[in-house]
């Protein structure tokens, strides 16, 4: 199956000091050896980098710009990109209008936009309850996911 990485997936996955980091490569690893195909948008890309280059006393990860280059080349190199659609604009005003999203929800309703102009249903994220105002998701949290343990190859 097709599933969305969130930015904060993707930052966790970045920060070995993230008490969440076991977590997000646990839950990442588990999907891939399903076949689940991981996917990212550019919004994924943009939310890296704002918090990638943000200080840590202001609760970033402090990368330099070459260093968050870096990082964001890896997370292309690694995550399939998924385009912005000329439709994601249209998407993204309908759901915000239908789902009254204010603050901070709006950047979500952008990803489910997102995820709906590319046919996606499933979204890995560690803000779950972030998105179940939307239907027809598939929300899926990496500490459940990330919590099944692989099974072992025996010869």
């Amino acid at each position: 199956m097709n599933i969305l990485l969130d930015a904060n997936i993707l930052l966790r996955l970045a920060d070995p000091s993230s008490k969440s980091h076991a977590t997000a490569i646990a839950a990442v690893a588990t999907l891939g050896a399903q076949g689940d195909i991981l996917h990212i948008v550019p919004q994924c890309v943009y939310e890296f980098w704002a918090v990638g280059t943000r200080p840590i006393a202001n609760n970033g990860l402090g990368l330099s710009i070459s260093e968050c280059v870096r990082e964001t080349a890896n997370l292309e190199g690694a995550f399939p990109l998924l385009d912005d659609k000329a439709a994601l604009f249209t998407e993204w005003k309908t759901l915000v209008a239908v789902f009254a999203c204010h603050g901070k929800i709006a950047h979500d309703a952008r990803y489910v936009a997102a995820m709906r102009t590319h046919g996606l249903t499933h979204l890995l994220t560690f803000n779950v309850n972030d998105f179940t105002r939307f239907p027809g998701l598939t929300v899926l949290d990496p500490n459940v996911i990330g919590a099944f343990s692989l099974p072992s190859k025996t010869p």
